[in-house]
């Protein structure tokens, strides 16, 4: 199926701004190193690459496989980068020194640096930890990024659509797996966001994380479908829960105390908001019913150009939730010998509330799904 034509990502004075936040520290440049925050700066896709941000440009610096990809993809997003390539690892690193001979201080991301690493830039460089974190500008989304996030949650939404009613058919966890991630490629995804979550049973089906095995769905599982595509390097992200057949009295309820949870959860998004209190308002809800050893992670998690990235609403955030993240609300109980349920949407956070990205049912029509044999 042909992708929708999306706007371009606005890459225009990112550089920039880093640039600037380190400089007010008394950095005079900035060597990243961690590849999802180089390419949101620079358009880079590749798996080896260093950006150096100098006081008047940026350099690039990689290896053979990626000189023409790394000219075109600047290129094509705007962004004035003097490409380097060193053929070897050795080569880079004399590059890198060359281009950062006349820096007094040069911030480093630390935290995607292995000590040896450090250790062996040190000996030539004026590094020391980088004062800001690259990554915070990643959070509030331009135009181009929501767009690709929001097309990521229509291509999983649609192969959901396709998938759900057949659960009831004698698929097993795999196939049920594989169905979905071969749908999302059809409808134009690059590929599934994360390893698609599908738990089913007494078992399975509480555990959040539980990986897709050959058990097969039978009348009576409670079934948890964690999925997400990818368009462009954005992630998407979205659970659903169902019943195999009529769900028992038990079942039904638990759904339903679930799905308020989850919609007060959505209803306490907004700009300026804790982070961490939109997970007290789901956790408390819980707790008032006696299940809060039934809720098992944090509430919800940034989601862009990594399926899990900050903010975290989580007890023990300190962030505010700000205009332009986006963001999972996921509340999720499970018990051994019941199974579980989760229900997940992905929102843009909006200066009054938010904006659902995610649109598959998740009311009745969301439960049960019915055997058809």
């Amino acid at each position: 199926m042909e992708r929708p034509t999306l706007p371009p990502i606005s890459y225009a004075g990112r550089i920039e701004r880093t640039r600037a936040a380190a400089q007010q520290h008394g950095v005079d440049g900035v060597l990243v190193t961690d590849l999802t925050n180089l390419r949101w700066l620079s358009a880079f896709t590749g798996s080896s690459a260093m950006l150096l941000i100098r006081p008047d440009d940026a350099v690039l610096i990689t290896d053979g496989r990626y000189a023409e990809r790394s000219r075109d993809e600047a290129s094509a997003a705007g962004v004035d980068l003097d490409i380097r390539v060193g053929f070897s690892q050795g080569e880079q690193h004399d590059t890198l020194v060359g281009a950062a001979q006349n820096l007094r201080r040069l911030g480093a991301e630390s935290t995607s640096l292995t000590h040896a690493r450090w250790s062996q830039l040190s000996t030539d460089l004026p590094i020391e930890p980088l004062p800001i974190a690259v990554s915070e500008g990643r959070r509030r989304k331009d135009a181009g990024e929501l767009a690709r996030i929001a097309c990521a949650c229509a291509f999983a939404d649609a192969a959901l659509a396709e998938v759900a009613p057949r659960l009831g058919d004698g698929m097993s966890e795999a196939d049920v797996r594989n169905e979905l991630e071969y749908r999302m490629r059809i409808q134009g995804a690059d590929g599934p966001s994360y390893a698609t979550i599908v738990a089913s049973g007494p078992t399975h089906a509480a555990r959040p994380h539980h990986e897709p095995g050959d058990r097969t769905l039978v009348e009576g599982d409670t079934v948890v479908i964690d999925v997400g595509a990818l368009v462009d390097g954005y992630h998407s992200d979205m659970t659903r829960s169902y019943v195999i057949g009529d769900p028992t009295r038990d079942q039904a309820a638990l759904y339903e105390l679930l799905l308020g949870i989850q919609l007060a959860g959505i209803a306490a998004v907004s700009a300026g908001v804790a982070a961490a209190d939109v997970d007290a308002t789901c956790r408390s809800m819980a707790e008032d019913a006696g299940l809060l050893d039934w809720y098992l992670h944090s509430t919800g998690h940034g989601v862009g150009l990594q399926i899990h990235e900050d903010p975290f609403e989580s007890p023990v955030s300190t962030q505010e939730l700000l205009v332009g993240d986006v963001v999972t609300v996921e509340p999720g109980l499970y018990r051994v010998g019941f199974g579980g349920f989760r229900i997940e949407d992905l929102v843009e956070v909006t200066a009054d509330g938010c904006r659902v990205l995610t649109s598959t049912p998740k009311d009745k029509p969301c439960l049960p799904s019915p055997p058809t044999t």
